[in-house]
C-alpha cells in the first residue's frame, strides 16, 4: 500500500505540504525541502513498481540518474532517488501552474496558443530523445501550463531507457488481455499509448511521438483521439481505428493537421520518425505567421468525392502521361482540408476562375468578393497560417500558376499581370481591357481569352503584345471559347467552347488545341472547364459535378465512359466557370457549392409586399423592363448566348429581339416602338436601337465612351442616359441625342463610379445612383442642369425607379423596397423615404446594388406604381460559399476510382 500523508508529516528532510495527486504510478505531494528550503515534488511509488524486488529499484535508480543529466528547461528536473523506511520516493522539480489537463477543461486551445505549446512540448521530448530516453506516458495530465505560457513536462519517472529490457509482448507464451491490461499502470495510459505499446511490444521515441500527437489532438479538439468505456474498447480503438479527423476546429492550420497524422499513423515505420521533425514544422508554422501563430484557414473536413455511378470502361488508370516532376510511385494518403474564406468575404458564381492550385501542389490562389465590392486575389502556401491579401493583382480574374510553381497571374486593372511568390510588386505582361481564363505553358507562353467573346490569344511570359492564335469559327457555330488549360508537359490548350445552340455551358464543348499545328479536336459533348489530371484522365465539370475521362494528351484519344469524381462543385451554367483546379502533383482545389442557373422566374409584388409569379418558364433573366403600356416586358436571357427577347404579357409568347449573342439591358423608347440595349464585346459594348417589332435591322446610337449601357430615354424621345465606362476614370453618367445632331455630353461624374441613371417623367431631372460618400446612394439632379445635387436616400440606396405617371421614386436599400413621394410643380421637393415591403430578389449579376457604376436596376414598376415586378432567384442564397477545400492525393483516388468501375 502507499502510505497516505498528512501536511506536516516528515519523510527525511522533505516535509508535506499538501497532496497534488496520484495515478498509477502512486502520489504526489507538494513538499519543503528543509535543508535547502525550496519547494519539491515528491512523488511516492507504488508496490507494484517494485514488484522484482531489488532488480527493479536498481533500474529505477539507473533512469533516475539519466533524468538528472537531463536538464532542460522544459522538462521537471528530478532531484533524486531516496528511500525513507520500506517507502521509495522521487524527488522532482516543484512546478506551479495548472496542468494542460485542467486547462483544457475550459475548452480546447486557440491554434496560435497550441502552436507555441506544441513547440516547446516537442523541446523538451527532443531533449529527452537526445540521450536515449523515452517518457511513454506522455498526456496532458503531466504537462504543466506556467502563468507565462512556458510548459514544463513532467513524470518523466516513468521514462525509460531505449537499450532498457523488453517489455512483455503479447507474442511471448505467457501473454495475455488479461496481464497486459494489468501491466498498464506500469506502462502509460491506454487512450495514450501507441498501438505498439499497448501491445506490449518493445517501445522506442515513436511511441512518444504517437502520444505527441495525442495531446496536440485533443488540446485542439477539446476531445481524446482514442476513446472507449474501458481499457479493451480503448486498446481496440487504439489499434483499429483513426481519430475523427472532422471535429478539429476551423482555425487548424493545414500544415497542423497534416503533421498530427504523421504523428498518429499506426504503423511506426510511416510514423513521423523524429520529434525534431514536428519541432520544426511548428516552429515554420510560427515564422509564416510571423511568429504569432495567428490563424483564420484550414480544417479538416468531409469532403465529398462521389460514388462512382455508371460503368467506366478500361483498365485501371496508371497515368498515361505521368508528371515525374511533382508525382511518387507510390500512393499518397488521401487527405481533405477546408479553408475558410478569410476577412467576411465569400464566393458566388463567377466569370472566372477564383481558384487556382500551384503544379507542385505548395501554393494556392483564390479571389474572393465582399458584399459591396469586386473580388479581391489572395495568396497562400499551405506551409503558413493566412491568406495573403495581393491587392497589386487587382480584382484577380482567372487566377493561374506557371509550370515551375514560382509565379502567379490573373487579370486585373486591364491588364494580364504576374507576381513572383518569392516577394515584389507584381508586373504587368500585356494589356487585356477583359479576360475569360488564362493559363501559362512549359514553353514559356501565356494563353488566354482577351475578351467576351474573343478567340484564344498567346503573349510570351516575359511580356509584349498578344496575337490570337485561335478564332471563333462562327461557320461551324462556335460563339466564344474561355477557360484554357495547359497539360503540363504538353503543347496541348483544353478549351470550353459554347455554340450556338447552347441552351447552358452545360451544353458546352470542350475541345483541345496545338498551337504547334493549329489543329483543334472535339473531345466531350455537354460540358465546361477542361482540366487534366496526372492520374491521366481529362476533368470536366457538368451539372454540378466533376467528371472523369481517361485521356492521353499525346494522341488527344479520350478511350471509356465518363464517370463522375466529384460532387458539389461551385458552378455556373450561365458563365460555365466550374470553381476547381488540380495541380500536376495530383491535388484538387475547389470551391464547395452550387450549380447556379436557369432557375430566376418572375414575380409582381403589390405595394404590400404579396407576390404572384409571372407565367413564364423559370431561365436566367435579367433586367426586366416593363413597356409604356405595361402590356409588354423585354427583358435580357444570359447563358453562352446573351440575347433579348419581348413577353407579351396577354398572349403568353416569348420572341428574340436579338441573336447574336452579346446583347444585354434592353431599354423602351417613350413611345414603346424601340429598344435600345449595350452590344458587343465586354468593356466594349456600344449602343444600338432596333424597333421592336423587327421591323428594320439596328442601327447604332451614337455616343462616346469605351463602353457604354444604355439606362433611360428622355420622355420627348430625343436623348438616352448611359452609363460610359473609359480607361483611367471611374463610370460616369451620359447623355447621348440619337439624332446625332448633338455630340453626347457628360452629365455627373465623379471621383467614385456612378450610373443606374433614370429620366423624371417630366424630363426635367435624372436620379442615379453613386458611392461617393463611401456608401451607395440615390441623388437627383436638374436636367440638363446645372443643379444641385439633391441626395434622396437616407440610409443607403441603389437602383431608382421613377413612377412613369409621376409623382414617387423607388430605389432598393438591400431587400428593402424604398419610394419616395415627389413633386416637381414647381422646383423639385422630395418627402422623407418610406419603406413599401422587404422582399428577398435578386439585384442581378453586376447590378449597382452595393458599388454602383456601369449597371442597371433589375426590377421595374408599372406606370401607376401598383406593381413591381421583380426576379426570383433560387439559386441566389444557395449559391454563396465561405470555404474552400483542398484534398490532397486526390489524382491517386480518382486512379482508384477508375480502376474499381
Amino acid at each position: 500500500m502507499i502510505p497516505e500523508l498528512s501536511p506536516g508529516a516528515r519523510l527525511g528532510q522533505y516535509q508535506i505540504e499538501d497532496p497534488l495527486g496520484s495515478g498509477g504510478m502512486g502520489t504526489v505531494y507538494r513538499a519543503t525541502d528543509t535543508k535547502l528550503g525550496r519547494p519539491v515534488a515528491l512523488k511516492l511509488l507504488h508496490p507494484k513498481l517494485l514488484e522484482d524486488g531489488s532488480a527493479g529499484l536498481a533500474r529505477f535508480e539507473r533512469e533516475a540518474r539519466a533524468l538528472a543529466a537531463l536538464n532542460h528547461s522544459r522538462v521537471a528536473a528530478i532531484y533524486g532517488f531516496e528511500q525513507h523506511g520500506s517507502v521509495p520516493f522521487l524527488v522532482l522539480e516543484y512546478v506551479p501552474g495548472e496542468t494542460l489537463s485542467e486547462r483544457l477543461r475550459r475548452g480546447p486551445l486557440p491554434v496560435k496558443e497550441l502552436v507555441s505549446f506544441g513547440k516547446q512540448i516537442a523541446e523538451g521530448l527532443e531533449a529527452a530523445h537526445a540521450r536515449n530516453l523515452i517518457h511513454r506516458d506522455l498526456k496532458p495530465a503531466n504537462i504543466k501550463v506556467g502563468e507565462n505560457g512556458q510548459i514544463k513536462i513532467l513524470d518523466f519517472g516513468l521514462a525509460k531507457s531505449v537499450e532498457g529490457p523488453r517489455e512483455v509482448t503479447p507474442e511471448s507464451p505467457t501473454a495475455t488481455l488479461e496481464n497486459l491490461t494489468q501491466k498498464m499502470e506500469t506502462v502509460g495510459t491506454p487512450a495514450y499509448m501507441s498501438p505498439e505499446q499497448a501491445c506490449g511490444k518493445e517501445v522506442d521515441t515513436r511511441t512518444d511521438i504517437w502520444a505527441f500527437g495525442c495531446v496536440l489532438y485533443e488540446a485542439l479538439s477539446g476531445k481524446q483521439a482514442f476513446r472507449g468505456k474501458t481499457i479493451t474498447e480503448i486498446v481496440a480503438a487504439v489499434v483499429e481505428r483513426e481519430p475523427e479527423w472532422t471535429v478539429l476546429p476551423a482555425a487548424t492550420p493545414v500544415p497542423l493537421v497534416t503533421l498530427l497524422k504523421r504523428c498518429l499513423r499506426k504503423d511506426r515505420d510511416h510514423r513521423l520518425h523524429s520529434i525534431a521533425d514536428a519541432r520544426l514544422e511548428l516552429e515554420d508554422l510560427q515564422a509564416a505567421s510571423g511568429g504569432n501563430g495567428a490563424s483564420q484557414p484550414a480544417v479538416t473536413r468531409r469532403a465529398a468525392i462521389a460514388a462512382l455511378s455508371g460503368a467506366a470502361a478500361g483498365a485501371a488508370a496508371t497515368g498515361i502521361f505521368a508528371i515525374s516532376r511533382y508525382r511518387s510511385s507510390a500512393p499518397r494518403n488521401l487527405t481533405r482540408f477546408a479553408i475558410e474564406v478569410p476577412d467576411g468575404r465569400f464566393h458566388n458564381p463567377s466569370f472566372n476562375k477564383r481558384v487556382a492550385i500551384s503544379p507542385n501542389g505548395a501554393h494556392l490562389a483564390f479571389a474572393a468578393n465582399l458584399p459591396d465590392g469586386l473580388a479581391t486575389p489572395y495568396l497562400r502556401s499551405l506551409n503558413a497560417l493566412e491568406s495573403k491579401l495581393q491587392k497589386d493583382l487587382g480584382i484577380g480574374a482567372g487566377l493561374f500558376f506557371s509550370p515551375d510553381s514560382q509565379w502567379v497571374a490573373c487579370s486585373g486593372d486591364a491588364a494580364v499581370k504576374k507576381l513572383a511568390l518569392s516577394g515584389g510588386a507584381a508586373e504587368k505582361v500585356c494589356s487585356s481591357d477583359s479576360y475569360i481564363g488564362g493559363c501559362w505553358c512549359d514553353n514559356g507562353n501565356i494563353y488566354f481569352v482577351p475578351e467576351f467573346p474573343s478567340g484564344l490569344a498567346v503573349v510570351p511570359a516575359a511580356g509584349g503584345d498578344f496575337r490570337e492564335v485561335l478564332k471563333i469559327d462562327f461557320d461551324k457555330g462556335e460563339r466564344n471559347h474561355r477557360y484554357p488549360c495547359a497539360i503540363p508537359g504538353s503543347e496541348t490548350i483544353l478549351l470550353t467552347t459554347a455554340m450556338a445552340d447552347s441552351i447552358t455551358f452545360d451544353d458546352a464543348r470542350i475541345i483541345a488545341f496545338s498551337p504547334k499545328t493549329g489543329r483543334t479536336k472535339v473531345l466531350i459533348e455537354g460540358g465546361m472547364t477542361p482540366r487534366y489530371s496526372p492520374s491521366g484522365h481529362l476533368l470536366y465539370a457538368r451539372d454540378g459535378k466533376v467528371y472523369a475521362v481517361r485521356f492521353d494528351p499525346s494522341s488527344l484519344q479520350v478511350t471509356g465512359q465518363p464517370f463522375p469524381v466529384l460532387d458539389g462543385v461551385l458552378m455556373s451554367r450561365n458563365t460555365g466557370c466550374a470553381n476547381y483546379d488540380v495541380s500536376a502533383s495530383g491535388d484538387l482545389f475547389y470551391v464547395p457549392g452550387i450549380c447556379d442557373g436557369g432557375a430566376r422566374t418572375l414575380d409582381w409584388v403589390d405595394r404590400s409586399g404579396k407576390s404572384e409569379r409571372v407565367p413564364m418558364q423559370a431561365k436566367s433573366y435579367l433586367h426586366p423592363r416593363l413597356a409604356p403600356d405595361d402590356r409588354l416586358l423585354a427583358i435580357e436571357i444570359e447563358g453562352p448566348s446573351h440575347d433579348l427577347y419581348v413577353y407579351d404579357f396577354e398572349r403568353g409568347v416569348l420572341s428574340n429581339i436579338t441573336t447574336n449573342g452579346v446583347s444585354h439591358w434592353p431599354v423602351w423608347s417613350p413611345d414603346g416602338k424601340k429598344l435600345s440595349y449595350r452590344s458587343g464585346p465586354m468593356t466594349k459594348f456600344q449602343m444600338w436601337q432596333v424597333p421592336a417589332d423587327r421591323s428594320s435591322p439596328p442601327a447604332k446610337v451614337p455616343a462616346t465612351g469605351v463602353s457604354q449601357s444604355a439606362e433611360s430615354w428622355s420622355p420627348d424621345g430625343r436623348a438616352i442616359a448611359y452609363t460610359a465606362v473609359s480607361r483611367g476614370v471611374p463610370p460616369r453618367v451620359m447623355v447621348t441625342y440619337v439624332d446625332g445632331n448633338k455630340e453626347a455630353q457628360e452629365f455627373a461624374a465623379a471621383k467614385a463610379p456612378v450610373g443606374s441613371s433614370k429620366f423624371s417623367p417630366d424630363g426635367h431631372w435624372l436620379a442615379y445612383c453613386s458611392n461617393e460618400s463611401g456608401k451607395a446612394q440615390v441623388y437627383v439632379q436638374a436636367f440638363p442642369g446645372p443643379g444641385a445635387k439633391i441626395q434622396i436616400s437616407s440610409d443607403g440606396g441603389t437602383d431608382p425607379v421613377w413612377r412613369r405617371s409621376g409623382g414617387e421614386l423607388y430605389y432598393r436599400n438591400g431587400d428593402t423596397m424604398m419610394a419616395v413621394t415627389i413633386s416637381t410643380a414647381s422646383g423639385f421637393s422630395a418627402r422623407r423615404p418610406q419603406e413599401l415591403w422587404k422582399g428577398h430578389y435578386s439585384h442581378g449579376m453586376s447590378s449597382s446594388c452595393g458599388a454602383p457604376g456601369a449597371t442597371s436596376s433589375n426590377y421595374d414598376v408599372t406606370a401607376d406604381g401598383k406593381r413591381f415586378l421583380m426576379i426570383k432567384d433560387d439559386d441566389m442564397d444557395r449559391a454563396r460559399s465561405r470555404q474552400m477545400i483542398v484534398v490532397q492525393g486526390w489524382a491517386d483516388e480518382v486512379r482508384r476510382l477508375s480502376a474499381s468501375s
